[in-house]
């Protein structure tokens, strides 16, 4: 079966974000949006759920601070304990100041070295991809906007060139 879309293009931001506004309002579906750079409040004024890609940069964190701690005691404190400075070499507590900046090191390093990978496979960019972009002119200067089609299509496309669209063509998606 083959659905209907329609592409519409427009040439400025703050007529995408007005237009995004009426087409919610319409209660037309907006499948994608494609952007040349990043519109600020387009994910709300699409009524996108808030990303919880936060809790994971904090959850991996805390993976990284527990690796570098276990790493830490293990190294100075269990495996080769050494007399550095006259700082006991026996407790981990007492010399935890000397640990500090690796803890942190590592909690950064694994915090951002995992949210790329999960950025990447939560988008689907995988090395090599063929780029899905609709329309090459949006990598350029132009904003296009994919609404499925339902009922009359063409009362559809004179909604959307009343929007400020500069080009609406209605797409047969496989």
């Amino acid at each position: 079966m083959t659905n209907k879309v329609l592409h519409v293009l427009y040439n400025d931001d703050d007529v995408l974000m007005d237009a995004v506004k009426k087409t919610r309002a319409a209660h037309h579906h907006i499948e994608e949006i494609y952007t040349p750079f990043p519109v600020h409040g387009l994910d709300k004024a699409m009524g996108l759920e808030p990303t919880r890609i936060a809790i994971t940069s904090f959850l991996y964190g805390l993976v990284g601070l527990s690796v570098a701690v276990t790493m830490v005691r293990y190294m100075m404190i269990i495996d080769w304990p050494q007399d550095i400075g006259g700082k006991p070499s026996f407790s981990f507590i007492q010399n935890m100041p000397a640990f500090v900046p690796v803890m942190f090191e590592m909690t950064v390093f694994f915090a951002a070295h995992l949210m790329v990978i999960t950025f990447y496979m939560r988008s689907k960019l995988w090395p090599f991809k063929k780029a899905e972009n609709p329309d090459v002119r949006t990598t350029d200067d132009h904003f296009l906007m994919e609404v499925a089609a339902h009922g009359d299509v063409d009362q559809m496309v004179s909604f959307f060139e009343n929007t400020g669209a500069v080009e609406v063509k209605v797409i047969e998606k496989h």
